[in-house]
């Protein structure tokens, strides 16, 4: 691109003068390849939402608003609707953000300020290594692992905390030493630690990006002015970085929302609303599709396209929103000036 600015005359007023821009072929073709890929990211995500409303129509005709609010699941005597899988789908993911985004945060921050060169490089491939490991490897972990790994922690937190409600596990007695301890396998809890280790490698890539873009200006100026490095860091990096902290926490969310196989595989599907993170049986959405979908006659069909449509939405609502507080949070805005 070739740019020309007319400056003005001696003596003559200081208005800004038009800019006479000139594009060659390659500014126009890149900007129609933009334009075009755009274009078609959009249009498919489009006929996606087309595709799950027009197969999941039957179910949501027949269901109604009660699609939303029923807990069971039985599509083929009418009485199903998504209230138990839907709020599973939410407090796993939820459980792994809590989880994966200290997790994430400390990762990114330590490879990018603390890290030995020759450690850093090794770090980055590391955790970059680890957002590409099939979900279904973390899914064995947790069932063959994590799932009784995790029954003694559990029961010292119901022990301890089971005065607050998400931590009652009811039916358990922490006074019987011959109690049940599969009562705390397949929970909630422990499916959210498995989908956090596939969200906390994504959500650390994207921090440490955009924490090593952090001016080294400011950095210098922080340290000159006697900050710590930690003060420096907390001051300079994090503001800078604020909007890729957001959205490496939006994306891990959105991972955390859709994760199937590594859920599938260490829960206990039950179909109905269950608080309580720490006692065995959850559902989400995701495992709902892929345990019925196999043997699913047309109609039920239509009901788990009406599932994955909801899922669907709220994605996209997530994105979106991760884009615009993103946008206004932008990485830099609050460390200028």
């Amino acid at each position: 691109m070739t740019t020309t600015t007319i400056a003005p005359s001696v003596g003559e007023a200081t208005e800004p003068r038009k800019t006479i821009i000139v594009r060659g072929w390659q500014d126009h073709l890149f900007r129609a390849l933009a334009r075009s890929g755009g274009t078609l990211v959009l249009t498919l995500m489009g006929l996606v939402g087309l595709f799950l409303i027009i197969r999941g129509s039957s179910a949501i005709n027949v269901a109604g608003w009660s699609f939303l609010t029923t807990q069971a699941w039985d599509p083929n005597s009418h009485h199903f609707g998504i209230a138990a899988v839907l709020s599973g789908t939410i407090i796993i993911a939820v459980i792994a953000i809590v989880i994966a985004v200290p997790m994430a945060l400390g990762t990114s921050t330590y490879i990018s300020e603390y890290a030995p060169l020759a450690l850093r490089r090794f770090l980055i491939g590391t955790v970059d290594l680890m957002a590409a490991i099939p979900s279904v490897v973390y899914g064995l972990w947790g069932f063959f692992f994590l799932d009784e790994a995790i029954v003694p922690i559990a029961q010292w937190i119901s022990t301890n905390f089971g005065w607050i409600p998400i931590f009652a596990v009811p039916g358990f007695d922490p006074n019987d030493p011959l109690a049940s301890t599969t009562i705390f396998t397949s929970s909630a809890l422990v499916a959210g630690v498995v989908v956090s280790m596939m969200v906390a490698p994504i959500s650390a890539s994207v921090m440490r990006e955009v924490f090593a873009q952090a001016p080294i200006g400011e950095r210098e100026g922080a340290l000159a002015l006697g900050s710590t490095r930690w003060g420096m860091i907390r001051t300079v990096v994090y503001p800078y970085g604020l909007g890729g902290i957001i959205g490496g926490i939006m994306l891990g969310l959105g991972r955390a929302l859709g994760e199937t196989i590594g859920v599938y595989l260490v829960i206990s599907q039950v179909f109905t609303i269950n608080i309580h993170i720490l006692h065995s049986g959850t559902n989400s959405i995701s495992s709902l599709i892929a345990l019925r979908y196999g043997e699913a006659n047309p109609f039920e069909t239509s009901a788990l396209m009406a599932a994955g449509l909801v899922l669907f939405i709220i994605t996209m609502a997530i994105n979106f929103g991760a884009s615009i507080i993103s946008g206004r949070s932008r990485s830099g805005a609050t460390a200028e000036g």
